[in-house]
């Protein structure tokens, strides 16, 4: 690993990160064909809570935090922090602290292969973070990592740029090439949807609507009366 922090990164337009934040984790996810969704225990450590944002990306080492206190320098107002380990770890390497910086240079959130601490505090001034463990052990800063690599994150490979979206239901990260692209697949999944739940609050039901009932059949499902039928 080369200890770098690297400067300039791509960034997705401003509109298409937006756009794939309205629409959340799971359409997310299932417009840009069923990939890039992290692991699930990354949870939020409040909620109700939502963000998204260009990643700002960190690999550092168990137990040391230098390297976020770095990556606050490079981001930008609209950037989410995501940070990745050497290996697995659950110290609280994040709190009210850097969450502070990191607010005031307008930065989303923070999406952390680790634990975080102070989460009353977070909760209270409203910074969103999705983490893998709550665990109020400090850390220290001794050993260099590297900002705006190339990352894997819960699972989930994360380049510098990256469109992160988080909310109740997980984590989904976008490539920076895609942005758009997924964003409009995200709208016409939408469209798609709102039909169906109109069908469906009319009392259809997703056997008709989904055509379900030939490939039932076809399976070898097969309708009885009752039980004394079988």
């Amino acid at each position: 690993m080369k200890t770098v922090a690297v400067r300039n990164i791509p960034r997705a337009p401003a509109d298409a990160v937006e756009r794939l934040g309205a629409s959340g984790v799971a359409t997310v996810h299932e417009a840009q064909g069923r990939i890039g969704l992290a692991k699930p225990y990354l949870r939020p450590v409040w909620s109700p809570v939502a963000a998204c944002g260009s990643a700002v990306t960190v690999l550092t080492h168990p137990g040391d935090n230098w390297m976020l206190h770095v990556a606050v320098e490079l981001c930008q107002a609209g950037d989410m922090l995501v940070v990745a380990l050497t290996s697995d770890n659950d110290d609280g390497m994040f709190g009210e602290l850097l969450a502070t910086s990191l607010k005031s240079r307008g930065v989303t959130g923070l999406i952390i292969d680790a634990g975080v601490r102070d989460v009353a505090a977070l909760r209270a001034m409203g910074f969103p973070v999705w983490s893998r463990a709550i665990y109020a052990k400090g850390t220290v800063k001794a050993t260099l990592g590297a900002v705006n690599v190339p990352v894997v994150v819960a699972g989930a490979l994360v380049t510098p740029g990256d469109v992160a979206v988080a909310d109740e239901d997980g984590v989904v990260f976008v490539p920076v090439a895609t942005a758009e692209t997924v964003a409009d697949a995200c709208r016409a999944r939408e469209e798609k949807e709102a039909a169906v739940r109109r069908r469906l609050s009319d009392g259809e039901l997703g056997l008709d609507i989904y055509d379900m009932r030939n490939v039932l059949r076809q399976k070898g499902l097969s309708y009885v009366e009752s039980i004394d039928d079988l």
